[in-house]
């Protein structure tokens, strides 16, 4: 008679509880970001906390265990879980919408700024790794609407015009914030 082997999950393949803590509490710092949001006349885009709440994450977290947070996070919200911003189309549908790339572009984003972040804490590294970030956010946003509604100049001027001011604020916050506490996170990651 033949044997067959059957690979086991080890303690030794499963995630520290720590880590795990690290993971819920990134999603759920964006799915708090993501409640506080305004409505903009004339765009599909509201201004929420995420922004900031995505450098965080990827800053404070650094860029594995950042990004994770953030495709848990998306793994919520596509479940239909209550994590994206009130208004909008519930569950997975959200991610093929208007404000779907923005969504989608948050692990890349957090896992920079992570990356970048994690050499160093001078404020112009920090800077480097929000402005990335950030970028990284309007680029998902508004490729996916100028995919959707097939002008890229229209998707520009209704995803990313109208955040610039309130972003720079808000990328002021999560650098001083990834300055501050930082070092403190380095055994999170």
């Amino acid at each position: 008679m033949a044997t067959v082997h059957v690979p086991t999950v080890t303690a030794a393949h499963s995630l520290p509880l720590w880590r795990v803590i690290s993971l819920v509490l990134g999603a759920l710092l964006v799915a708090l970001g993501a409640q506080m949001a305004i409505p903009l006349p004339g765009t599909p885009v509201p201004v929420t906390l995420q922004v900031p709440a995505v450098l965080l994450v990827g800053g404070l977290l650094g860029p594995r265990v950042g990004a994770a947070s953030l495709v848990l996070y998306l793994a919520l919200g596509a479940a239909g879980l209550p994590v994206f911003a009130p208004m909008g189309a519930p569950g997975v549908a959200r991610l093929f919408g208007p404000t779907g790339g923005y969504l989608l572009a948050y692990p890349v984003a957090a896992g920079l700024t992570g990356l970048l972040a994690a050499g160093g804490r001078s404020w112009g590294r920090v800077a480097i790794a929000v402005v990335v970030g950030l970028v990284v956010i309007h680029a998902g946003g508004v490729a996916q609407l100028a995919a959707l509604g097939g002008d890229m100049a229209t998707a520009v001027r209704l995803g990313s015009l109208p955040f610039l001011a309130n972003d720079l604020i808000k990328l002021f916050l999560a650098a001083l914030l990834i300055r501050r506490f930082g070092d403190k996170t380095k055994a999170l990651r």
